[in-house]
């Protein structure tokens, strides 16, 4: 019992200022700038959510400071996956019959929860790549204000192509069902591309995406579905207002047009010659591969053979089959790799899949936790807040038994997650 207010008062100020007190995180192993020599032993200080400073050693924690314990493991910079759809990962038949069923609010929900399963796999930071309904946009705003957790997220609002091309959500669909499709992210001349990517900016959109060819998930197919002239637009005007451009594209003929007309990144990039390699290194144009959409559909297809229509079903087969072949000639050719999953396409929570399929395809570990860290930050314009452990930088800390560069797998199970200064997941 407290004998006064004063008393109160005193307890619950010394209270606030433990847990004030910076915090001191020892770890066995620091991978602190992935692409530079593993630290061994050392004291990472946390103070407000940021990283004040790296030290040698274990450096013992002033009177009132907490430690966090990680002596036997490695510890890494917070994750980055480069492209996302948080909206949902629901699929195929199922993920057509929900968007009829389920409302805006309840996705929104949704978003909440696969971006916290996303947090907890250790993945800090998100690029999400298109939703309707300004359902993420809404989660990184309430992130933002602390309503909620959730990692850091760059925003695309909505994706934007041609009528009837991939982000066009009328295609397939009978004609008495096109009227409840908005169509504000769809366009057609230049002119009309510019106000297209506008009106996402105008929504909040950190980044730009558009589709110069079809989709797998559509049954749109590989074809160009993009004049140049539309495409720079789009590039030049998200360029104009500061906004990076991620550009879908699986043809050949896409991703040159996409590289041609200054895309930041090309995502998927399926199909690949020695044109596209020399265009994409001259204009340092990064890749994200997004290899584990074949997991999503593997996974999918083996609990319901008809988890998608024919149509649909063969492109599957396709990207299936191919998956990975880009990534053997991009690496070799010094292509700059970020990376990102399509999660959505695969699962949230299981983000880190994709290291395993990175390797399989010709990374080395140490390049395919660079392009999870370095990499994805530099590409995401958030390389001074993140990506490293440095100070100044916010306290994005993961941590691993095992050694990761050795065997990648290790990263598929956090036993230490901060964002921010927050701890998500406790050793």
């Amino acid at each position: 019992m407290f004998r006064s207010v004063a008393a109160l008062a005193a307890s619950l100020l010394g209270a606030t200022s433990a847990l004030a007190a910076p915090t001191y995180i020892h770890a066995g192993k620091l991978i602190a700038v992935p692409g530079q020599p593993v630290r061994g032993a050392s004291t990472i200080v946390v103070d407000d959510g940021r990283i004040v400073s790296v030290l040698e050693g274990h450096v013992p924690a002033p009177e009132g400071s907490p430690v966090i314990d990680l002596k036997t493991r490695t510890v890494l910079p917070g994750l980055i996956d480069a492209h996302v759809h948080l909206a949902s990962d629901r699929g195929g038949n199922e993920g057509l019959a929900a968007a009829m069923t389920d409302s805006v609010p309840l996705k929104a929900h949704e978003a909440y929860w696969n971006g916290m399963k996303t947090l907890r796999a250790g993945f800090t930071t998100v690029r999400n790549l298109g939703d309707d309904g300004g359902k993420v946009l809404a989660l990184k705003e309430a992130s933002r204000r602390g309503w909620l957790m959730a990692p850091r997220i760059i925003d695309a609002g909505e994706s934007i192509s041609t009528t009837g091309g991939h982000m066009d959500g009328r295609v397939g669909l009978a004609d008495h069902l096109h009227g409840a499709y908005d169509t504000e992210n769809l366009c057609d001349g230049p002119d009309d591309c510019r106000r297209a990517v506008r009106r996402q900016i105008g929504r909040g959109a950190d980044v730009i995406k558009f589709a110069t060819t079809g989709g797998v998930n559509s049954g749109t197919g590989l074809a160009t579905r993009m004049d140049e002239d539309e495409a720079r637009a789009l590039v030049e005007t998200a360029h104009a207002y500061g906004r990076k451009v991620a550009v879908h594209a699986h043809g050949a003929a896409g991703i040159k047009l996409a590289v041609r007309a200054g895309a930041d990144s090309v995502e998927h990039g399926t199909v690949m010659d020695d044109e596209i390699l020399k265009l994409m290194k001259e204009k340092r144009t990064f890749y994200v591969p997004t290899l584990s959409t074949v997991n999503g559909y593997l996974e999918r297809l083996a609990a319901n053979p008809n988890a998608y229509p024919p149509a649909i079903k063969a492109q599957i087969d396709w990207r299936i089959g191919i998956t990975g072949k880009s990534l053997q000639q991009a690496y070799p050719a010094g292509i700059r790799i970020a990376y990102g999953t399509d999660a959505g396409v695969s699962k949230h929570g299981r983000n880190a899949d994709e290291f395993e399929l990175l390797v399989k395809f010709g990374m080395p570990p140490a390049e395919a936790i660079k392009a999870a860290t370095v990499n994805a930050a530099e590409l995401l314009g958030v390389d001074k807040e993140t990506g490293t452990i440095e100070p100044g930088k916010a306290a994005d800390i993961i941590a691993v038994d095992g050694d990761p560069l050795a065997d990648v797998r290790v990263l598929k199970a956090m036993k230490f997650v901060m964002a921010r200064g927050q701890v998500v997941v406790a050793p």
